[in-house]
């Protein structure tokens, strides 16, 4: 048993101490400076993604770009019980991006997420859940734009 015990720990440690660090570490990923961001649809989902967006809009880079941005958002009605009592809800929202360089589309692509919420009988309280959830929306729509923005940064 404390054979075992010892061995974990030296196989933990030599796997700890590996010295491995990630490729990308030190690459900066935002050689480009987003000039004009164009925001239309949810305003909630919006602000969020200005709010993401706003480091990348400095002037230290030549390459400057322009992103318009297009969010729908719906909240469908899931299930509802004997009495026509809503249950639950399912939020989406689409998003297009259009990426322009030097007054050209370079990129347009689409983002789509969507999630499962409950009927809260206190709407304060629903409608905070439903605003996180846009939060979430703008994190995961934001973290995919900056992969489309690098991968064209990298070609």
């Amino acid at each position: 048993m404390k054979k075992k015990f010892f061995l974990i720990i030296i196989i933990f440690n030599f796997i700890v101490q590996c010295g491995f660090t990630p490729i990308y570490i030190n690459k900066d990923i935002s050689n480009f400076s987003i000039e004009n961001i164009e925001l239309n649809g949810d305003d909630r989902i919006n602000s969020y993604l200005k709010a993401y967006l706003k480091k990348f809009q400095n002037n230290k880079y030549e390459k400057k770009i322009s992103v318009k941005i297009n969010t729908k958002y719906k909240k469908n009605i899931l299930t509802k019980d004997k009495t026509a009592k809503i249950l639950s809800y399912q939020l989406l929202v689409d998003t297009t991006f259009d990426i322009i360089s030097n007054k050209k589309v370079i990129k347009t692509f689409s983002v789509s997420e969507k999630q499962n919420m409950d009927n809260i009988a206190d709407n304060f309280e629903e409608q905070k859940n439903e605003n996180i959830i846009k939060q979430n929306f703008a994190s995961i729509i934001y973290a995919n734009l900056v992969r489309e923005l690098s991968i064209l940064n990298d070609n």
